[in-house]
């Protein structure tokens, strides 16, 4: 079951002469921009591709650091998703009552392994590190420093904390990330089982600032990331994620409610192994 994604209002409506400000800065990063392309002969920019159009493979995120850069290549915004019925960010009840894990004290952290607050149960599965690098695709792939990613998916048996049977006193696997200079939010956590009717994936909501993360009314956009099909076969292979093997034979991308409609910015690259664990990354463009 999914439901129509909510609409968000505007919180950062901070007058005239901040909305001045933030323009010139536009301004100035794009003539920055064609002064470059001028002197390199008015080379094209090319067509973007998202974490990477292949399941396997090296990472293809530009590696930054310092100050905020631009990274090398180029980006598209990322395709506006559902949250689906399990958010956990203020929208929706489960159990009778508001289910908002932004609220809790522990909620910005890297490993989302584990469950905060009064709840202490741990998600067991294959490790997985998720590196989001978050871009301007208004400024040339700009990388955008202090925004906050929260990052929910179910567990090895394709539950969700807080919500499924089963599941309903944890909230492991839900995080908030502040992204650094280079763009980038990293979270630690486990590739997520495969359950019936969706393609296996993780769920993300991107906001202005960790401050601002507290509620689904305050983010900018809602998307989602497709695990690799080489990546789930092998670990559906493993103990642990009991129905995820038989659960993804019944199902394909091109099939899949959500990603039928192509997948080309929200398929990581991923590197790594069953016993070593993996490693995701995602360039995710936004228009800021």
């Amino acid at each position: 079951m999914q439901h129509t994604p909510h609409t968000h209002h505007d919180p950062f409506d901070q007058g005239l002469a901040h909305d001045l400000n933030r323009l010139l800065a536009q301004q100035a990063a794009r003539r920055t921009s064609l002064r470059w392309l001028l002197g390199a002969g008015g080379l094209a920019l090319v067509g973007c591709g998202g974490g990477g159009s292949t399941s396997t493979g090296t990472s293809t995120g530009a590696t930054t650091g310092g100050t905020t850069t631009t990274p090398s290549g180029s980006c598209s915004v990322i395709p506006s998703e559902t949250e689906g019925p399990y958010p956990g960010d203020g929208s929706n009840t489960a159990n009778g009552s508001i289910a908002n894990v932004l609220t809790l004290s522990g909620i910005v952290r890297q490993d989302i392994r584990t469950s905060i607050g009064n709840a202490s149960g741990t998600a067991g599965g294959v490790p997985m590190t998720v590196e989001l690098e978050l871009v301007n695709t208004n400024a040339s792939c700009a990388s955008l420093e202090g925004y906050a990613i929260y990052l929910w998916h179910c567990d090895a048996l394709g539950r969700y904390s807080m919500y499924s049977s089963g599941a309903t006193a944890e909230n492991y696997l839900r995080g908030v990330q502040v992204t650094g200079s280079n763009g980038k939010a990293t979270f630690t956590t486990i590739v997520p089982g495969c359950y019936a009717g969706r393609w296996p994936h993780m769920h993300f909501e991107i906001y202005r600032s960790s401050n601002t993360a507290s509620s689904y009314t305050n983010k900018l956009r809602t998307s989602q990331l497709a695990v690799p099909e080489d990546i789930c076969a092998a670990v559906y292979a493993t103990s642990g994620y009991s129905g995820s093997a038989t659960n993804l034979r019944g199902v394909s991308l091109a099939s899949d409610g959500i990603f039928s409609d192509g997948v080309g910015t929200q398929l990581p690259s991923v590197t790594g192994s069953v016993s070593a664990g993996y490693a995701a990354s995602l360039r995710v463009g936004i228009s800021a």
